[in-house]
C-alpha cells in the first residue's frame, strides 16, 4: 500500500496500489467524501500512467491544485 501525503487540497492522504500497472483499492482521508468516492471507483483497475494524465493539473477552485492533481503527482511519483 502506498500512501501518499497531499499539499494545498482539503483530503489529507491518499492510500493506493498499482499492481502490474493497474490501480486499485484507492482512499482518500479527509476531503469531499462523495466526490473522492467517486474518483476512487472510477479509476479502479485503470492503467495507472492514463489515470494521471487525466487528474492532472485540475484544479480546485482558486486553488492551484485539487485532490485529483495531488491523485496524480502520486501516481507520477511511484510509477
Amino acid at each position: 500500500m502506498i500512501s501518499y501525503t497531499t499539499s494545498g487540497t482539503c483530503s489529507k492522504i491518499i492510500n493506493f496500489e498499482i499492481t502490474d500497472g493497474k490501480l486499485h483499492n484507492v482512499s482518500f482521508v479527509g476531503g469531499c467524501p462523495g466526490n473522492l468516492q467517486a474518483i476512487s471507483k472510477l479509476v479502479e483497475g485503470m492503467d495507472a500512467k492514463e489515470a494521471a494524465s487525466k487528474l492532472q493539473g485540475i484544479r480546485c477552485g482558486m486553488r492551484p491544485t485539487s485532490c485529483g492533481d495531488q491523485f496524480a503527482k502520486a501516481i507520477l511519483a511511484n510509477i
